[in-house]
């Protein structure tokens, strides 16, 4: 069964670090394609050995910040 899960991408330094909100998971990788499929590695193994059957919804908003 596939599930369409959420990737949260930031740079640290000259890594890519990717996030799943919905799980919880967290991998990086040099690139970003790298950090995603690193990412869904990680999710689909944490997943095996803890399944879930819900998961909770992410809402992605974007806001602005003042800066001095």
């Amino acid at each position: 069964m596939a599930t369409i899960l959420t990737a949260v991408v930031h740079k640290d330094g000259v890594w890519y670090v990717a996030d799943c909100p919905e799980v919880g998971t967290v991998s990086q990788g040099k690139t970003i394609e790298e950090a995603i499929a690193n990412l869904k590695e990680a999710t689909e193994l944490y997943l095996e050995e803890f399944p879930q059957s819900d998961f909770a919804q992410t809402v992605v908003k974007t806001f602005e910040v003042i800066q001095a």
